[in-house]
C-alpha cells in the first residue's frame, strides 16, 4: 500500500466511525485525563510548598523535581511492572495489565510535569503577593489559595503540558497495560503495534489524532499565554 492510499485509508477509518479505533482513541483520553488528575493535586501543593518556604535541602528538592522531567517513561514502566507483577508489593491489587494500572502509570509520568512547572510559576511571582495575603491576616490556606490564583496561568500551562506528555508516551503504557485489545490498548501503542505488523493506514490515523491534539493544547497554551500577558499589562 501507497503512502497516498494508506493515507487515504486513514482519513476513512476516522469519519466512518471505525468503533475500534475510536476504542483506542477513548481508552487513551480516559487514562490520560484520570491520571493527571490524579496527579495535579499532589504536584501543585508540592511545588508550591518547595516554592515559597525555605529549608534544608531546598536546592536539591528543586535539582530533583527538573531531574524528573527526563525521567524515561520506559523506566517508570519497568518500575512500576515490578510492583504490580504478582510477585510485587502491589501484585495483589490486580493492576497489571488494566486500565487501572495504566491510570497509575499516566500519574507518575505526568507528576513532575505539573511539578516542576508549578514550581517555576510560582517562583516567578512577585514575593509582594504572599506578603501582603499575611499582612491582611489571611491563614496559610488563604495565603496558598492567593498565590495559586495568581500563578493560575503557569499551573493551567502545567496542565496542558503535563496531558501532553501522557497521552504521547508509549513506554509506561506498553509494559503496565499490555497493549491488550479493547482495553489497554492505546494511541501510542497502537501505532507502535499497527507499524510492526506493516498496516499503516490505522497507525496514520491514529497519528492524525495525535497531531490534532498537540494542535488544540498548543492553541490553548498560546491563549493562555497571550492572557498571562494582558492581564500582567494591566497590572
Amino acid at each position: 500500500m501507497s503512502l497516498y492510499d494508506a493515507t487515504a485509508h486513514a482519513f476513512a477509518l476516522l469519519f466512518s466511525g471505525d468503533a475500534a479505533l475510536w476504542r483506542i482513541i477513548w481508552v487513551s483520553l480516559k487514562t490520560s485525563i484520570i491520571g493527571l488528575l490524579l496527579a495535579a493535586p499532589p504536584a501543585v501543593l508540592l511545588g508550591y510548598a518547595i516554592a515559597m518556604h525555605r529549608f534544608p535541602g531546598r536546592r536539591i528538592a528543586v535539582w530533583l523535581a527538573q531531574c524528573a522531567l527526563s525521567l524515561p517513561t520506559v523506566l517508570i514502566g519497568l518500575l512500576l511492572y515490578l510492583l504490580l507483577s504478582r510477585r510485587g508489593p502491589l501484585g495483589s491489587l490486580e493492576w497489571l495489565f488494566s486500565q487501572p494500572g495504566i491510570i497509575l502509570g499516566q500519574c507518575v509520568v505526568g507528576l513532575p510535569v505539573l511539578l516542576a512547572f508549578t514550581l517555576a510559576a510560582v517562583q516567578a511571582l512577585d514575593a509582594r503577593y504572599a506578603e501582603t495575603a499575611r499582612a491582611l491576616g489571611a491563614s496559610r490556606w488563604r495565603v496558598m489559595a492567593t498565590v495559586l490564583h495568581e500563578a493560575r496561568y503557569g499551573v493551567m500551562a502545567a496542565a496542558i503540558s503535563g496531558f501532553g506528555r501522557v497521552i504521547s508516551e508509549v513506554g509506561c503504557a506498553l509494559m503496565v497495560g499490555g497493549n491488550i485489545e479493547g482495553e489497554t490498548r492505546t494511541i501510542t501503542t497502537a501505532i507502535a503495534l499497527e507499524t510492526s505488523k506493516g498496516e499503516f493506514a490505522q497507525g496514520i490515523a491514529l497519528g492524525i489524532v495525535l497531531v490534532a491534539l498537540a494542535l488544540l493544547m498548543n492553541g490553548a497554551l498560546m491563549l493562555l499565554q497571550g492572557e498571562a500577558h494582558t492581564a500582567g499589562g494591566r497590572v
